[in-house]
């Protein structure tokens, strides 16, 4: 009998379960130290992406005070790292398709690093806004590509290893902005300037991406080399069969859940800070903790959904969390009192925090051209997750930012009405 190759042995077959229904069950030739390590490069990239993201979220208010930014000028200034992300968000399948993810993933995260120094060149040792807009656009350039190229990964190592890890890789992107959000706070407490706080954590960044990926196996569908020299797919077929996946209804209202909490997500983290500090009038480093109870909270919640959607289903747990994100960003808004702004806080971050992991495990559900499937709906998604933020304070400068918030509470009740496109394929 013949082992099989390289590639075959990151396909999956689906095999019947004693109640009769398809369960994934990965093909023979990884090893289970193998697919562990997988599972923990991509655990290393999402936590990096969410890192990188904090760091530069927690520093805003110092560099609005250095560049003397109003509302509206931070942001047209987060419209650079949107039109930079949304750019990259829509190149990723031809980068992908080019270089494969082990080496798409290195040049993103290092053109985020290079974005982070600039950020702080512009932000704190020559006050330039056309620096901090320049760097932001390489810096969301990389981590919008990057995104995509992670969450293809980390869904295929989720069907293979055949257990739901969406909603635990992307609490790594938590873990990071937890990360990024104590030691901004430690950076700030002790009066390190922007430029050395960024410098140090691009640094970490491009150092750590380069061990990362070496875990990461060669796939031919995504453009990397096979093993032996073997012949991979021209990458213009690869770039076609990504696009075809559009033309798929159920795979857009998917995306659309994922718009909807991804514009809680995004919103939550580039403008909760001030509207604590400017809408309920705390203090600079209350508005500080209030964010870190979000990044928080939407850790613990993406640790814990996982045998949370196992035992019951996407479909009530996402209707459960669109309530829970209901309730959660009305407390924010309307509250007058410190802990019920807090409660809010928590309870947003909770029923967002499920919305784009299980996006990601529904479009890969379809084993034919999944990887494609997850990169559309990566993109829709991520869309909601940098278009919004722009946008609310756009909103904010007209309106007043908790008003802006508005916006969110009516998506996130959308994402429960359209719920059922995520069912799960042997539940329909």
């Amino acid at each position: 009998m013949t082992q099989p190759t390289h590639d075959e042995a990151l396909e999956m077959t689906d095999t019947p379960d004693e109640s009769g229904t398809s369960a994934r069950t990965p093909k023979r030739g990884r090893t289970p130290r193998g697919l562990a390590a997988w599972r923990n490069a991509v655990f290393a990239i999402f936590f990096l992406s969410g890192l990188s993201m904090a760091s530069w979220v927690a520093r805003l208010p110092a560099v609005r005070d250095f560049t003397e930014l109003s509302t509206q000028g931070v942001g047209l200034v987060i419209l650079g790292m949107s039109v930079g992300s949304i750019i990259g968000l829509v190149v990723a399948p031809i980068f992908l398709a080019r270089l494969g993810a082990r080496a798409g993933m290195i040049a993103m995260l290092l053109l985020v690093s290079v974005g982070l120094v600039l950020i702080g060149i512009g932000g704190s040792l020559v006050p330039s806004v056309a620096t901090i807009v320049v760097g932001l656009a390489f810096f969301g350039f990389g981590n919008g590509a990057v995104d995509v190229m992670m969450n293809v990964e980390g869904a295929e190592a989720e069907r293979e290893i055949g257990k739901t890890l969406m909603p635990l890789m992307h609490a790594f992107f938590s873990f990071g902005t937890v990360a990024g959000a104590v030691l901004a706070a430690g950076a700030a407490g002790l009066g390190l300037p922007v430029l050395a706080h960024l410098g140090i954590i691009a640094g970490l960044i491009a150092i750590a991406v380069v061990i990362a990926v070496r875990f990461v196996p060669r796939r031919a569908e995504l453009g990397d080399p096979k093993e032996h020299g073997a012949p991979k797919p021209p990458w213009r077929e690869r770039l076609r069969a990504s696009l075809s996946v559009w033309a798929d209804a159920r795979l857009l209202l998917i995306g659309a859940i994922m718009l909807s909490m991804s514009f809680a997500e995004g919103s939550a983290n580039d403008w909760i800070t001030l509207a604590a500090v400017d809408g309920h009038g705390f203090d600079a480093t209350t508005g500080a903790l209030v964010f870190s109870v979000f990044t928080v909270s939407m850790t613990v919640s993406r640790v814990l959904g996982g045998p949370l959607l196992d035992r019951f289903g996407r479909v009530p747990v996402l209707r459960v969390l669109s309530v829970t994100a209901v309730v959660g960003i009305s407390m924010f808004i309307f509250g007058t009192e410190p802990w019920v702004i807090v409660v809010g806080t928590a309870l947003w971050a909770v029923g967002c925090s499920l919305g784009f992991p299980v996006g990601m495990s529904a479009a890969a559900d379809d084993p034919v051209n999944s990887a494609a499937r997850v990169s559309a709906v990566a993109i829709i998604g991520y869309f909601a997750f940098l278009a919004g933020p722009p946008l609310i304070g756009f909103l904010g400068e007209h309106f007043g930012l908790l008003n802006a918030l508005l916006v969110i509470l009516a998506l996130t009740a959308v994402a429960g009405i359209l719920a059922p496109a995520a069912r799960e394929r042997s539940r329909s």
